[in-house]
């Protein structure tokens, strides 16, 4: 039996894997974000613990025989979050999250501080990574930056909690800015550039290797026995892509999470970060990836209903059920509620409904915001294309998979058919179980991280996609004339 945990933004999710690779159980438990000020994003990191430690809890009490069968965990989670400790171990401030958009500046002064550090990271310096944060916490918040002592990534913070071991793993850290993503180590030209060195940073192993050992009193806490082994893990995009299989080129998978993704395996490192589009390690030796994000995507979905009161974002989904009248007349909708990365890297960006009119209704605004983030998407496809990704095949993951309407829209957009597997909702804690795993076994990653089972295609509907094809150069076209103005709006 293997467990799996998964950090995200708005949970931390739980599974229990079995030998055959069957879930035996699963659990969640919800965590809130402060947005102290515009921009900010935070969360603090005992939260992510007491909630990682209830999740457990909840599968001891539901579940409790087949968690005493762990032989090993592994951790998944959003990345980029700055979680810092001093030289006792103790958090000095929230953690500073992946959507925190305050460090524009530090952006520029870290690239100008090192010319060639898109070659060196493989990615454009935006707001979202970590380097950028200390830069930000050295400028802003002097006495906190001197008594760091170590950085850490949040599913590294729980590996600290579960084990006592500093430990980072190779998917994860690129996304830091500090990593020389073709070498795989810390670049010390990286760090060097935010006052920082070697020290201040987590030893580095791969996904899929050892990393540490659960504490005895943890062990006894959960009624396991012998030593369970802590895989390295992945960042969620990576461990999303061990779940659904996504660790051979050709392969990709689209998540529909709080943020959105595309991610394609490559067989090499391969940057292209003009356009926004991330070249990280993968969790899997010597296997690279690259990555278009959209900050807002199942999150946009999660405000619409809140704001027009729907009970829950199924319901609004329902009401969006495309008719002819809605196909003519529905609004454009903007999805950049946090900014956007791929391909704008705009931090100052921002949600938009263009077209309102007297007789738009909530249905309305519902299929606005699905065939905003789809377009999004379109726009993050484009990007992988054209920096050279190979896709063969796309599978789709998150609790936005459940949506067939979204289905639809997003096969009709990107015109390529889209693959539904058997547990794809259950996403990164899936892939974070299968890496305990590897971990435990040392087996090939390509006998554990296979494809689930099928349960549906959504093929392109092509009438559909001609319609959506003319509202998507309209949508283009509204950023475009847009985007002055949102930046005089953060001026100001």
């Amino acid at each position: 039996m293997y467990l799996g945990i998964d950090l995200g933004t708005s949970a931390v999710k739980a599974v229990l894997l079995d030998d055959e690779g069957r879930i035996a159980g699963q659990s969640a438990v919800s965590l809130g974000v402060s947005t102290p000020r515009p921009l900010w994003s935070e969360q603090d990191p005992e939260a992510w613990w007491a909630a990682a430690c209830r999740a457990v809890d909840e599968l001891k009490a539901g579940h409790g025989p087949a968690l005493a069968g762990v032989r090993a965990i592994g951790l998944s989670g959003q990345q980029h979050g700055a979680t810092l400790l001093d030289a006792r171990g103790s958090v000095l401030r929230p953690a500073i999250l992946w959507n925190d958009g305050r460090s524009g500046a530090e952006c520029m002064a870290i690239e100008a501080a090192v010319p060639d550090s898109r070659q060196i990271t493989g990615n454009l310096a935006m707001p979202g990574f970590t380097a950028p944060k200390l830069m930000w916490v050295a400028r802003n918040e002097p006495e906190v930056f001197k008594r760091i002592a170590t950085v850490l990534l949040p599913k590294d913070y729980l590996r600290y909690r579960l084990s006592g071991e500093r430990v980072a793993e190779m998917s994860d850290a690129s996304g830091t800015l500090w990593l020389d993503v073709g070498n795989r180590c810390w670049s010390d030209q990286m760090l060097a550039a935010t006052g920082l060195g070697a020290g201040h940073m987590p030893r580095l192993v791969e996904g899929s290797a050892p990393s540490a050992a659960l504490s005895p009193a943890l062990a006894r806490r959960w009624g396991l026995s012998g030593e369970v082994v802590i895989a390295g893990g992945a960042g969620d995009n990576a461990a999303g892509a061990v779940g659904i299989g996504t660790v051979t080129p050709g392969l990709a998978f689209l998540s529909l999470g709080t943020s959105g993704v595309l991610f394609a395996s490559n067989r090499a490192f391969t940057p292209n970060p003009d356009r926004a589009v991330h070249a990280f390690c993968h969790c899997i030796p010597d296997t690279w990836h690259q990555m278009s994000v959209i900050l807002s995507a199942g999150a946009c979905l999660s405000w619409a209903a809140t704001a027009t009161g729907a009970a829950n974002e199924g319901e609004l989904a329902m009401e969006a059920e495309p008719t002819e009248a809605r196909l003519e007349r529905t609004p454009l909708f903007l999805p950049y509620l946090a900014g956007e990365r791929t391909p704008h890297a705009d931090p100052h960006a921002k949600g938009v409904f263009f077209g309102l009119d007297l007789a738009a209704r909530r249905g309305d605004l519902g299929w606005a915001v699905l065939e905003g983030v789809a377009f999004a998407f379109a726009d993050g496809y484009e990007a992988l294309v054209e920096a050279g990704s190979d896709i063969d095949e796309i599978s789709v993951i998150g609790g936005g998979a459940r949506s067939v309407l979204w289905s639809r829209i997003l096969a009709a957009t990107l015109r390529r058919p889209l693959t539904y597997h058997a547990g794809s909702e259950v996403g990164p804690a899936l892939g974070a179980a299968r890496l305990a795993r590897l971990a435990a076994t040392g087996e090939r990653p390509e006998a554990v991280c296979t494809r689930p089972d099928i349960e549906r295609v959504a093929e392109p509907e092509e009438e559909l996609a001609d319609r959506l094809a003319g509202r998507l150069e309209r949508w283009r076209a509204l950023y475009r004339v847009l985007r002055p103005e949102m930046r005089r709006i953060h001026a100001a």
